[in-house]
């Protein structure tokens, strides 16, 4: 609810059915006269008068949500509950901005209703709800975002109350959510608080007020005289609001279990009265995150339709290829949205493996209790990129079915250099490139400058850099020198022509020849990046949030339609002949005449919910759920075709030992 200040609870209806109000004449004692429910019966039509020069002000609430909406970057996909919403302003106000997907909840059954008679007439589909805060009537993990604004938090007597009012907020809030909270600033009310002050509501009505501390000083007491000139008084209200501070409530927050406290930001209002604005005249933003797990979820087993077993990289281990070498917060928040994508699919139960040293016994264990492994641990066992290879071949070894590419493919594919031979070996267009080996102290470039330096094996962009782009033999030999220094690399590197044209990813979802899908090529949007530095998406751009690359997007590409459809008929080719399955991205490049040249191919690339292939999915309209739901889909039609393919192997009969001798003979 928006509020500085409660309408009155001596408002009392006379036989003739005229409103009648009683005062209590001075008062000594403030905090006496306050009922511990006040806020449970006060929120009224006198209240949208009293406070109208705020709650009611349109501009007001206008600039509010702008400033809502940029510090919690919402977007319309996000859900959104407005937390004691009042007469909903803030909860419309959002829905006008194109939030699909934001509700009210309020105590106040008269304000509860004009929120939905306002909501009503403008035609905006918002629900609105009547409830208690210590209570939430939602399930838990329901929203990405919850708003508690307008001063509406502390009007409970005890501390405990607020905590509880925290904890459902968390209970309610996905991982990783947030909890925006729009308060008085405690400690500038406890020195500049007006005791006594008074003023027009209307041209009928006034209103004088008197404040003071409460004995403990945690709390705001105030009492309000609302006065009609004709009629006399017609409200006298006592009422009490928890002085927060920055450190009262981040400790309150940090009880309650959230983390990340911050305040982006301080309110105050531009009344058009101009007068007294009471609690609401400074208040602070604060904005907490949960870090939470998934709340189980329930479901009847005659529902299940597949069960299936999510293996990843491993959260306790070093990973070589981050900077700090260990799975830091977005990596976290990554795989949290994985769960919520995968939470949303029907006919599914999953199980999230991810500790390495008891991966296998793992696996065995749920041998013959699974249908198949979803392979997600591009990280390589044990976050060893050099052994990606390792978790399939140990899902082969243990016979269980998986998506994704098999241990020969991703062999293949690490090895740059290969990748680069075949695809020629195919008359497939690469850029032209030198090998340099370990012990290689001089060797000649076929082709003129400028070249990129990369390691020949890895993926992720490691060791790809700013300083990878050389523009003279200087230059190259310190590329080369950094690579091996920087990080560590010791193994050979791949020098390349630096090809200055587009820069284009082709996304597959299904395993070519027979079923496939083919997502929109995308290009690199360079334009955010300083003219003076190469365009080149590498290992600033993927790990570096400081680094101007950060700020590189993908849209869609602009392509001739016949180089689109070479491109796309070479991935397709490409992916049969190397076994790539269910899943791969391609990374093409065109050289300045126009002409694209392969770069790498990734078998089970990236599959967070904002890389290369959830980008391309999306320009498809295909959202992050439903493209982890394609490769389920694509895994489960290829092993099926693979389970018949062995079946029919098996009837075939046998040819006469005799006849294969002879055979032998022959080949001799």
């Amino acid at each position: 609810m928006k509020r500085r200040k409660p309408p009155s609870r001596s408002l009392q209806k006379g036989r003739n059915g005229s409103c009648q109000g009683k005062t209590l004449g001075p008062v000594f004692n403030l905090e006496e006269h306050v009922d511990p429910d006040w806020w449970c019966r006060l929120f009224n039509s006198l209240y949208l008068k009293t406070d109208a020069d705020v709650v009611d002000d349109a501009r007001i609430t206008r600039t509010e949500a702008e400033l809502i909406s940029n510090i919690l970057t919402l977007s319309p996909e996000h859900r959104i509950l407005d937390l004691c919403c009042g007469q909903g302003r803030h909860t419309l106000e959002l829905a006008r901005r194109g939030l699909r997907h934001v509700e009210g909840l309020d105590r106040s059954h008269y304000l509860i209703q004009k929120a939905k008679e306002r909501a009503k007439s403008e035609s905006l589909s918002v629900k609105f709800r009547e409830g208690d805060a210590r209570k939430l009537p939602y399930p838990a993990d329901s929203f990405d975002a919850v708003l508690i604004l307008g001063n509406s938090f502390g009007y409970f007597e005890t501390l405990q109350d607020d905590l509880r009012v925290l904890k459902e907020v968390m209970r309610v809030l996905k991982p990783w959510g947030k909890v925006l909270i729009d308060i008085a600033d405690g400690d500038y009310l406890k020195e500049h608080f007006q005791a006594r002050s008074w003023e027009w509501i209307d041209d009928k009505l006034f209103v004088c007020r008197e404040r003071s501390l409460s004995l403990d000083e945690d709390r705001l007491v105030s009492r309000e005289v609302v006065t009609h000139v004709e009629r006399g008084v017609i409200a006298d209200q006592f009422y009490a609001e928890r002085l927060y501070t920055t450190d009262t409530l981040s400790k309150l927050l940090s009880e309650a279990g959230f983390s990340n406290v911050s305040f982006p930001a301080q309110l105050s209002p531009d009344s058009q009265r101009a007068q007294d604005l009471g609690m609401m005249e400074k208040r602070i933003v604060t904005t907490a995150q949960v870090k939470k797990a998934w709340a189980p979820m329930k479901q009847k087993p005659r529902e299940i339709e597949r069960r299936v077993a999510v293996v990843m990289g491993d959260p306790n281990k070093a990973d070589p290829l981050k900077p700090l070498q260990v799975f830091d917060d977005d990596d976290f928040y990554t795989i949290d949205q994985m769960k919520a994508a995968l939470r949303e699919l029907n006919g599914y139960s999953f199980t999230y493996l991810n500790n390495h040293d008891t991966l296998i016994q793992d696996l065995t264990r749920l041998s013959g209790k699974i249908d198949f492994v979803f392979n997600l641990c591009d990280e390589g066992y044990s976050n060893n990129p050099l052994k990606e290879l390792h978790v399939p071949a140990i899902l082969e070894t243990l016979g269980i079915p998986y998506t994704g590419a098999g241990p020969q493919c991703l062999v293949y594919c690490y090895d740059k250099s290969l990748v680069r031979g075949i695809a020629r070996e195919m008359g497939l267009p690469v850029p032209n490139a030198a090998f340099v080996n370990p012990e290689d102290s001089t060797f000649e470039l076929p082709f003129d400058f400028p070249a990129i330096v990369k390691p020949n094996f890895g993926d992720s962009s490691f060791g790809i850099t700013v300083r990878s782009i050389a523009y003279n033999a200087e230059e190259l030999l310190d590329a080369i020198r950094e690579i091996r220094q920087k990080f560590g690399y010791d193994k050979p590197m791949l020098v390349e022509e630096f090809l200055t044209g587009k820069d284009l990813s082709v996304g597959i979802i299904g395993t070519p020849p027979t079923s496939y899908t083919v997502l929109p090529i995308t290009e690199e949007d360079y334009s955010a990046v300083p003219p003076e530095l190469p365009r080149i998406c590498g290992y600033e751009a993927k790990w570096c949030p400081d680094s101007p690359y950060w700020n590189i997007k993908s849209i869609p590409a602009d392509l001739p339609n016949e180089t689109r459809k070479a491109i796309v008929e070479w991935c397709v080719k490409l992916s049969e002949r190397l076994e790539c399955r269910d899943y791969t991205r391609f990374d093409w490049r065109l050289d300045s005449q126009g002409t694209p040249k392969l770069l790498e191919v990734n078998p089970n690339p990236g599959w967070c919910w904002d890389g290369h292939l959830a980008k391309m999915a999306g320009h498809a309209g295909i959202s992050y759920s439903k493209m982890l739901e394609t490769i389920l889909r694509s895994a489960e039609e290829r092993l099926s075709a693979e389970l018949e393919e062995r079946g029919r192997s098996r009837k075939e009969p046998e040819k006469p030992a005799v006849e294969i001798k002879a055979l032998a003979g022959m080949r001799r």
